[in-house]
């Protein structure tokens, strides 16, 4: 069985510690799980697949690079399989004014909060990239801040399905999923993180909060785990978007 990826940044004593307090112990699936899509935007995975990140992010400042289109694989297997079993998919991602007014602290915290994208594709950085886009039946979150929760009907839409636990996915790991990831923990929800199914522009950022969100919030999962349980799942739990106008 290979190491985790944090591994490396670890030292013998941090490896000690959380051995001996405790942590990282598994918490398990839910019975009745959504399916969130963090932030998958041509904004954080730029408009290239395989362009690497610093020449992605000339024109996308916040692209994750290549990465960002591995993850998208993994991210496009688990929602092809929510949808056959007809499980909730929920999307999050951001809005603004076009006057960027509303941007709040963001624009404290980068010098090129302000610009617009230099693309060609004629794409809106918050648009969700094609290759995943949403169904019908699927929720779509627009949200300004890290959290899908904060500020945003997200528990309301989990207590309408019914809905025990999460599956988190999208990016970045150490931002908006993070943030996603403790508020649904400090929901009481169950929450299972994919690991291939996140991905970070900072390598050192992603594997250290999975480390950190899998020792204390989440259970670090594999893409072929989630997929082995969404089969066990029975099909049509749950009362979903009829996709159509009423």
């Amino acid at each position: 069985m290979s190491e985790p990826i944090w591994d490396e940044f670890l030292t013998e004593r941090d490896k000690a510690v959380f051995s001996a307090a405790g942590y990282g112990a598994r918490a398990g699936f839910g019975k009745r799980p959504a399916l969130l899509v963090i932030d998958v935007s041509y904004a954080f995975a730029g408009d290239k697949p395989g362009e690497p990140i610093l020449e992605s992010i000339k024109r996308w400042r916040n692209s994750c690079g290549a990465e960002s289109w591995i993850s998208i694989g993994h991210i496009k297997k688990l929602i092809d399989k929510a949808h056959d079993k007809q499980l909730p998919v929920i999307y999050t991602t951001g809005v603004r004014r076009p006057d960027m007014w509303d941007s709040g602290g963001w624009t404290r915290k980068n010098t090129r909060s302000m610009e617009a994208p230099k693309t060609a594709s004629n794409r809106h950085g918050y648009d969700i990239v094609d290759e995943i886009a949403p169904s019908p039946k699927d929720l779509v979150i627009y949200k300004q801040k890290p959290s899908g929760f904060f500020g945003t009907p997200m528990t309301g839409y989990l207590t309408q399905l019914g809905c025990d636990s999460v599956v988190v996915t999208g990016t970045t790991t150490s931002g908006c999923v993070r943030a996603t990831v403790v508020d649904a923990f400090s929901y009481n929800y169950r929450v299972a993180m994919v690991e291939e199914g996140c991905f970070d522009r900072s390598q050192a950022s992603h594997a250290m909060t999975l480390c950190d969100l899998g020792a204390k919030y989440a259970d670090i999962v594999k893409t072929e785990e989630v997929l082995s349980y969404f089969d066990t799942l029975q099909t049509g739990l749950f009362d979903l978007p009829k996709g159509v106008p009423a």
